[in-house]
């Protein structure tokens, strides 16, 4: 495929491999947290979206910083595929129900852990499944590690839709969950909250906001939608993203910040963007024109990342780039997680 790349303003990624590299190559600050990181790290959830790529991250530091520390993943790992790949990145893996509690008491102890599992897509007809993920388990997690450090992921998605025109919402603002998601994760929060409280775990709660790369995220499904000529909803007219490497890399420094209480850290890039303006510079990459339905609300779920900013600096990966890159890999029919991300949901069902 002849592919005009004078419409691009840099260097693309080209393969999975090249994609891989990018996204587990560690930052100077990310080698420097690690290094000061005592102990083991587990990753409780890395068989997600994300995992992988952070476990690569984690594993890749330890390797290159000469390190002497395990990382282990832990996960259901229907897949026999899917952990062989994490473990060649040199990640120990380990096959678990976390959700039975003789199986999650049979987990090494560690100084150090990740945790990342979550339920949110087929969450509706399923509700009873997605509070048992991510709420039941969370509390089972909490007193089984209750002498680790432990930085917990959670979603932007606790925060009532808020005006654009306002920056988005800061750790400070109140919560408003739309929906079972949104509310079990709350719930989540307030597990790790009662039993740092009861134990006096240190602890962060991550407030992730659409992590992208160029498999799954906000871009690749407008990308996706701008190259088949599929209308794009601009009701959700607004969001934040962060490039996935970035998100990684804010997991790992995370460590250094945890507390008890829990401290709260929104994560996500700087920008408020404008999904219409993604489109069409989409659809200027692409050569496609974008197709648009419905307008714009005032309200977007979106939050205020200027805390992260400050702990950690800017991305290092502009989102103008990411936006060429997912467009690239479109134009070459580059493989995908196959996951839409639902952005523009605003009932909560999922």
């Amino acid at each position: 495929m002849d592919i005009d790349l004078s419409r691009f303003s840099g260097p693309v990624i080209k393969s999975e491999i090249d994609l891989e590299n990018r996204l587990s190559g560690p930052t100077p600050d990310v080698v420097r947290a690690m290094s000061e990181l005592e102990g083991n790290l587990m990753i409780l959830g890395v068989g997600g979206k994300m995992g992988p790529t952070l476990a690569r991250l984690a594993a890749r530091t330890v390797k290159d910083a000469g390190l002497n520390k395990k990382i282990i993943g832990v996960d259901l790992f229907p897949s026999n595929v899917h952990r062989e790949k994490i473990e060649q990145a040199g990640v120990e893996t380990i096959a678990c129900d976390c959700l039975d509690r003789a199986a999650l008491e049979s987990l090494p102890d560690v100084p150090n852990l990740v945790f990342m599992a979550g339920r949110k897509f087929g969450s509706t007809g399923a509700e009873h499944l997605t509070w048992a993920v991510n709420t039941y388990l969370p509390a089972l997690v909490a007193q089984r590690f209750r002498n680790s450090r432990i930085v917990v992921f959670s979603s932007g998605n606790v925060y009532p839709f808020t005006s654009v025109l306002q920056g988005g919402p800061s750790e400070d603002h109140p919560t408003g969950p739309i929906g079972d998601y949104a509310q079990s994760c709350i719930g989540r929060e307030r597990m790790f909250q009662y039993f740092s409280d009861r134990f006096g775990t240190k602890a962060l709660i991550f407030r992730l906001n659409y992590a992208v790369e160029l498999r799954y995220g906000i871009i690749l499904d407008i990308a996706q939608k701008v190259h088949a000529g599929i209308p794009i909803d601009l009701t959700m007219g607004n969001v934040n993203i962060i490039w996935q490497g970035d998100a990684n890399a804010r997991v790992l420094q995370s460590f250094a910040l945890c507390d008890t209480p829990p401290r709260i850290l929104n994560v996500t890039g700087p920008e408020i963007i404008s999904i219409r303006w993604m489109a069409r510079r989409l659809g200027h990459l692409l050569g496609r024109e974008p197709v648009f339905t419905g307008s714009e609300s005032e309200t977007a779920l979106i939050s205020n990342s200027a805390q992260s900013m400050t702990l950690f600096g800017y991305p290092t990966v502009p989102i103008g780039r990411v936006i060429e890159w997912v467009a690239y890999w479109a134009l070459i029919g580059g493989p995908t997680l196959d996951k839409p991300t639902h952005f523009e949901v605003r009932d909560g069902k999922f």
